[in-house]
């Protein structure tokens, strides 16, 4: 636990009978002796989303895995050839130490201020790291995971299975602690919702409709999914779970920090996503990426080791488009288009109760309303492949595409859908898509007993192509 004490250090002095007020009076009533709960907030929400936005996850290991982005030089990752100290600093450790752990003091701070509201943020930016972990790896340490105040400094890993258990009933206990009115969310630390516990109350729960239908294919669901319906959820775009990035280095997103502040210019978009678009005559096309030297919207498939080459170079295959370039493109953590498409799903499958041709036009609404292109709504849907069909595979496949600059969510949505039907990449060093990512190489030495029986409890191998729990 990292909470924050700040220590007065008087240095020696000689007791003596007349320092009776000694302690009284030299207390600097000016000195923290504990930080307020919701003051963690602000760095907690930042660093999520830095982590999952940065090109090197979201981007190498999220959007080109996904097949929205490829890359004209450095496309090692794009091959599938990780690197460790990625895996290991900034995911790992970052979303351990950066998110949770951070969380879980926010948590006990609120409690021993009698905080119900902070402390429900606290619990849901715990949720929200263990589902990211689990999602990337699999079994991970939850259950253990922060008890290193009882001397535990090797936590077990939890079967995936058991971490969903869990987070499902930390994100029902957050939703009841938002019910009870009782305590603030400091609207200032705050930077999604500005202190409004109603708008984490609806995170706490869409967040939980997404782990559930991520889990439905090992469970049963459906009851839980009806009696979440009944819950406060996403509403319209104004309710989603979001950082709006600042203008200026170090406070922007993390793609305009890579791509144009770095002179990332490697980054493209796929031919994959480029050409399906085009297909639908998706008037988001044009957001999503620049013209190339030549005026056209042209992509680059994943993979191929050697570039940039006549074929695919800086030149002639199109940027990301502008406005996803923009210093100030938000961070997600939950959209309402992806919760609309999720919803459609579940319509589809008889799990709730609506209509799945609504909730899958709610979806497409909500993303063309935030790519400024609402206007082309209905001619949109006039095209036979967008008009609604009644198939996962046309809910899967706008769910991915508007999942765009999502990298690890879109990446994982496809695992747990199979669609769009994506190949491997060109060259790649393996022979599929990745399913995970590897466990950290150093918890091999540091946790090596309990991440050698994680390994074995998943298969025997520590691969990329070993299938998570929710992808068996």
């Amino acid at each position: 636990m990292k909470i924050i004490i700040s220590i007065i250090v008087l240095g020696l002095f000689t007791i003596v009978s007349c320092d009776k007020n000694f302690e009284e009076i030299n207390t600097n009533p000016n000195d923290a002796i504990t930080v307020p709960s919701g003051l963690l907030t602000a760095d907690i929400v930042r660093l999520a989303m830095n982590i999952n936005y940065s090109t090197f996850v979201g981007g190498d290991m999220g959007s080109c895995w996904a097949q929205h982005w490829a890359k004209v030089n450095y496309e090692e990752e794009e091959r599938y050839k990780v690197r460790m100290s990625v895996i290991e600093t900034t995911i790992w450790k970052g979303v351990y130490e950066d998110v949770i752990s951070d969380a879980y003091s926010m948590e006990q701070l609120a409690i021993d201020e009698g905080n119900d509201a902070s402390r429900a943020v606290g619990i849901i930016l715990q949720s929200y790291g263990y589902l990211l972990l689990t999602d990337m790896f699999g079994d991970i340490p939850f259950s253990e995971a922060m008890s290193s105040a009882d001397g535990i400094l090797a936590p077990k890993y939890d079967a995936q299975a058991d971490v969903y258990a869990g987070v499902f009933a930390m994100l029902d206990e957050a939703n009841a602690l938002l019910s009870t009115g009782i305590g603030t969310i400091s609207a200032d630390g705050d930077l999604v919702y500005g202190g409004d516990a109603t708008g984490w109350q609806k995170f706490a729960n869409s967040l939980k409709f997404r782990a559930l239908m991520r889990a439905s294919g090992q469970l049963d669901v459906a009851a839980d999914l009806a009696e979440l319906t009944g819950r406060a959820m996403f509403t319209s775009n104004s309710d989603e779970a979001k950082l709006i990035y600042l203008d200026a280095d170090p406070n922007a997103n993390p793609i305009y920090e890579s791509l144009v502040f770095g002179s990332r210019f490697e980054y493209k978009v796929n031919s994959v996503m480029v050409d399906r678009m085009a297909s639908l005559s998706d008037p988001r096309l044009a957001v999503y990426a620049a013209p190339n030297s030549d005026g056209e919207y042209r992509g680059k498939p994943s993979g191929i080791d050697a570039v940039p080459n006549d074929d695919y170079n800086y030149d002639n295959v199109s940027p990301v488009g502008d406005f996803y370039v923009n210093p100030n493109l938000p961070g997600f953590f939950m959209s309402y288009s992806e919760l609309q498409f999720l919803m459609a799903e579940a319509a589809l499958n008889g799990w709730i109760s609506g209509s799945a041709e609504t909730y899958y036009y709610n979806g497409l609404k909500a993303s063309l309303e935030f790519n400024e292109v609402l206007g082309d709504f209905d001619a949109y849907i006039t095209h036979p492949d967008v008009s609604y069909n009644g198939t996962l595979k046309q809910i899967a496949e706008q769910n991915w595409l508007g999942l765009y600059c999502q990298g690890v969510e879109a990446w994982t949505e496809w695992r747990r859908t199979g669609y769009p039907e994506l190949q491997p990449a060109i060259e790649a060093v393996i022979s599929e898509i990745p399913s995970r990512y590897f466990y950290p190489a150093i918890e091999q030495s540091v946790n090596g007993a309990n991440n050698a029986a994680a390994v074995t409890a998943m298969g025997g191998d520590d691969a990329l192509t070993t299938k998570v729990w929710w992808m068996k």
